[in-house]
């Protein structure tokens, strides 16, 4: 394990019976968690289950249809609420990078501090240089992301959601797009992110990860969490029949 965030008592993320639909497709059906600091939740779960609409929801983009979502003591869900203010606290990766494609691998870094932290360009670019050098791309900041492999553009999609600071990384599945040789240098800048103590939750298929770097492991099925529990405790000592199930066609 990672981190110690089990003498933390900071809750970052809290959700209380959180649902969504879509039309008459009930995907999640009343979902509880919290998310300590330092935390790092890795949900895992069979294709459809609902772990991608959870952690969608995590920063609205998935409006929930029922339910509470707290961000850092504030209720992120109450109309009143600017939700851009609090995703700023909030990176996330995606699948599929999303990166500009008419951007530099820099530019790509330094857009939103500039635009939406107000930090100078020159700040924004120290910063933006200084994390390309520990994922090991600074000699690519001047690429553009359709010179890059699909790893180099998760690890650079990554580095530049740390360019806004955040409190948390929100990681929805973010090495099933890649190919097998291309994941683990993007697993590897996930665990050193880990052992500095950030707060993650992360979707994933890669169950060495959740057994090396999770801090809890959680099992959704079909719209709710059937089984959480520690690494240890979770992928040796199963308890629902669902998730022995689960286990055995993946292992």
């Amino acid at each position: 394990m990672t981190t110690n965030s089990k003498n933390n008592n900071e809750i970052l993320i809290k959700v209380e019976d959180l649902k969504k639909s879509f039309g008459d497709n009930h995907v999640l059906k009343g979902v509880n968690a919290k998310i300590c600091k330092g935390d790092v939740m890795v949900v895992i779960g069979a294709s459809g289950s609902g772990k991608s609409t959870f952690l969608r929801c995590l920063n609205l983009l998935e409006e929930p249809t029922a339910g509470k979502i707290f961000f850092e003591g504030t209720d992120i869900t109450d109309a009143k609420i600017d939700i851009n203010l609090h995703r700023r606290k909030m990176g996330m990766v995606f699948q599929q990078f999303n990166l500009f494609p008419h951007m530099t691998v820099l530019k790509n870094m330094i857009i939103g501090p500039v635009k939406l932290l107000n930090k100078s360009k020159e700040e924004a670019t120290k910063t933006a240089m200084a994390l390309l050098e520990r994922v090991g791309l600074a000699d690519r900041a001047n690429d553009y992301p359709s010179q890059l492999s699909g790893g180099q553009k998760q690890r650079i999609a990554i580095v530049r959601a740390l360019c806004m600071d955040p409190d948390v990384m929100l990681f929805d599945e973010p090495t099933s797009a890649l190919d097998p040789e291309m994941v683990g240098e993007v697993l590897e800048v996930m665990k050193s992110l880990a052992k500095e103590g950030m707060t993650m939750v992360v979707v994933t298929h890669e169950m060495g990860f959740a057994r090396e770097v999770g801090t809890e492991v959680v099992f959704v099925d079909e719209g709710v969490i059937v089984e959480q529990a520690p690494p240890q405790e979770f992928f040796t000592n199963p308890k629902s029949e669902r998730l022995k199930d689960f286990l055995s066609k993946v292992f």
